[in-house]
């Protein structure tokens, strides 16, 4: 399993917000180029980057920044946030970025997501954000009325090949991730499952990691010490 330390963007800044609400940010650190050196220097091979401005007005915003991050560390980087049309996929992946998350777009957009899959295959993944069982779109700040379970089988037989899943009750609540959902959902769907939210404990990374899930995302536990980033990539390999 990967484990993908995440940094996420806004105003040029390493930001965390407490789930998902804008108004509830914390700023780590100044300098995320800095902070994904880090990453790199504690045996990370992937990291995970997402535009929050992006996600809140539906345009990149943090360019600069994310060419910055991939041109210094040479890491596996997976972008989100935001990224609702071909102009903003073909940018990402021109300045060296791995792979593009679709979200809002995904739920939104069927056609633009079946033509930046026909166009990119497996450089494409899809990013959904849970809201007590439920897809939210927008930056979190909506709640369709797809479920779970739905947007997976659907996702599946569109030929998406790898989905970030947040929980986002969890995210950054330190609670500890929500084991059961990813043990069902990589039970029931042949897709590269990356966990997101709540991955609060070494416990949390080797209980993913025994079910052999693709990916898990390490966000506020590492910024507040509560993982250490070199142990969990040991402990996940």
């Amino acid at each position: 399993m990967y484990i993908y330390p995440a940094i996420d963007l806004y105003g040029g800044k390493a930001v965390r917000l407490f789930k998902g609400d804008y108004d509830q940010m914390t700023v780590y650190s100044d300098d995320p180029v800095s902070v994904s050196k880090d990453f790199a220097a504690a045996g990370a091979s992937h990291i995970h980057l997402v535009d929050l401005e992006g996600a809140k007005i539906g345009k990149p915003a943090n360019l600069d920044t994310i060419r910055a991050i991939v041109e210094t560390t040479g890491l596996f980087a997976e972008v989100g946030g935001g990224i609702r049309d071909m102009e903003t996929v073909d940018s990402y992946l021109s300045i060296g970025v791995s792979q593009v998350i679709l979200g809002t777009a995904a739920v939104k957009d069927p056609d633009f997501l079946h033509a930046a899959l026909q166009k990119y295959g497996e450089k494409i993944a899809v990013g959904v954000d849970l809201k007590d069982g439920f897809v939210a779109i927008k930056g979190w700040m909506e709640t369709s009325d797809l479920k779970a379970e739905e947007f997976f089988e659907k996702m599946q037989k569109s030929g998406v090949k790898t989905i970030i899943c947040t929980d986002i009750s969890r995210d950054g609540a330190m609670k500890g991730t929500n084991r059961a959902l990813y043990r069902a959902l990589s039970e029931k769907f042949d897709i590269d499952l990356i966990a997101s939210g709540g991955v609060s404990s070494m416990e949390d990374v080797m209980a993913l990691a025994d079910m052999k899930l693709h990916g898990a995302i390490i966000g506020k536990a590492y910024y507040i010490g509560a993982i250490d980033l070199k142990q969990a990539v040991e402990a996940a390999t």
